[in-house]
């Protein structure tokens, strides 16, 4: 089971590359590669993965802070550049570790910073998906019949979760052992979090979400691309929401099939191929080097402190011995 685990995701991955290699012939993928403007390309791409770098920091410090005890910014900077590395070949992994430095830092249960980890992924889910309902509403987009299912299904989710952590409602006798305990470690940061902190935090992703689109909007341009502003609002979170998903190598194949799909009416698809494969890989290298330029610092910070603890340890015990 678990050689399948990890051979799984590259399966998955070469599965749905070749299928999108049927589609789109190759020589045509190198041409259009080839005649980007990758100049203009990376003077979008890569601040804002920067950008993006520095106010994911900026929101975990925050949400940190609000849940278990401030942390300085500078000191979160490492170690979120160095998850990133990690994330790379396992999303979960990447985000374990995340929660592994800040239960050695603040010295709080594990579990209880692996809910708040679990809270801000899907609180950034749900703001990808407000974003898409203000492009179908805000700017009349066309809309696809699963992205209002993806809505209502997020909106629900939400309202159970609110309901049994915050407002004590309990399920029926026949499903309570369906339910994890409310008072579970896990859950605090959801008991905590009252429904301002919920608009807080989605508020607070604003920014980074709009350097993106701005980014992917001019940076299409750069491949011959123009995708009405509309239909970039409205389907770009769904792209992202794809590519979150922990099923393929790097996150590759799935984000390329969204391009393809929800974008594939403004431009040939060896150009929008292209783009998506430089944008992802750009957005992923940029975020690797950046991760691997913090890692020194980032391993002192993770490894040392349980060393140090471990010889404490040891002194506490040699001492008790010999009193």
């Amino acid at each position: 089971m678990t050689m399948m685990k990890r051979v799984m995701p590259a399966m998955v991955t070469i599965a749905v590359l070749a299928l999108i290699a049927r589609r789109v012939p190759v020589d045509r993928l190198i041409a259009s590669l080839r005649d980007a403007n990758y100049v203009a390309f990376l003077a979008v791409m890569i601040p804002n993965t920067i950008v993006y770098f520095l106010w994911d920091t900026l929101i975990l410090k925050t949400v940190v802070g609000w849940f278990h005890g401030g942390v300085p910014f500078r000191e979160l900077l490492p170690v979120r550049a160095a998850s990133y590395v990690v994330a790379f070949f396992n999303t979960n992994a990447g985000r374990g570790a995340l929660a592994a430095y800040l239960w050695r830092r603040l010295d709080v249960p594990f579990l209880e910073l692996g809910g708040t980890v679990i809270f801000l992924v899907l609180t950034e889910y749900t703001q990808l998906v407000l974003w898409a309902m203000l492009g179908v509403f805000g700017f009349r987009a066309e809309l696809t019949s699963g992205l209002l299912s993806i809505a209502v299904a997020v909106a629900a989710f939400w309202l159970a979760v609110f309901a049994y952590t915050r407002l004590h409602v309990t399920p029926a006798r026949a499903l309570t052992w369906l339910f994890a305990p409310r008072e579970w470690v896990l859950f605090r940061t959801f008991r905590r979090a009252s429904a301002v902190r919920y608009g807080q935090v989605v508020l607070l992703r604003a920014p980074m979400f709009l350097v993106s689109l701005a980014a992917h909007y001019y940076g299409a341009h750069a491949f011959g691309i123009d995708i009405p502003f509309g239909q970039m609002l409205t389907f770009l979170p769904v792209v992202f929401m794809a590519a979150a998903l922990p099923i393929t190598v790097a996150h590759l194949g799935t984000t390329q099939a969204a391009w393809l799909l929800f974008f594939g009416q403004f431009a040939p698809a060896p150009r929008l191929l292209a783009f998506s494969l430089v944008a992802h890989l750009t957005f992923a290298a940029t975020r690797a080097l950046l991760g691997l330029a913090w890692l020194p610092v980032a391993y002192g910070q993770l490894v040392q402190p349980a060393v140090v603890g471990l010889r404490a340890d040891r002194i506490r015990r040699t001492s008790r011995a010999s009193a």
